[in-house]
Parts: C-alpha cells; sequence; structure tokens
C-alpha cells in the first residue's frame, strides 16, 4: 500500500515524503474527513 501511495505521488509530480508529512500533519490538526479528497496526491497543493 504504501509504495502504491508513492508511486502515485511520483506520477503526479508531489515529492512523497513532503506529501506524507503534510498529510498527516493536517489529519493530526483536525482535517475535517469530508474533504479527504484535498489530500489525495493529484489535488494536494504543490
Amino acid at each position: 500500500m504504501l509504495a502504491s501511495l508513492i508511486e502515485t505521488c511520483k506520477l503526479n509530480q508531489v515529492e512523497p515524503h513532503s506529501y506524507q508529512t503534510g498529510i498527516l500533519t493536517a489529519i493530526v490538526n483536525g482535517h475535517r474527513q469530508k474533504d479527504i479528497e484535498q489530500l489525495l496526491p493529484w489535488n494536494y497543493a504543490k
């Protein structure tokens, strides 16, 4: 699963380590579950 996530990041020109750090930080800080699509690699703010 992790390898798939990393490759999806690469396909969407998102640096995997920064992406994982960013989404985990967002979740810990209360990112709403209904807005989960914002955290997908192809929607993630670069």
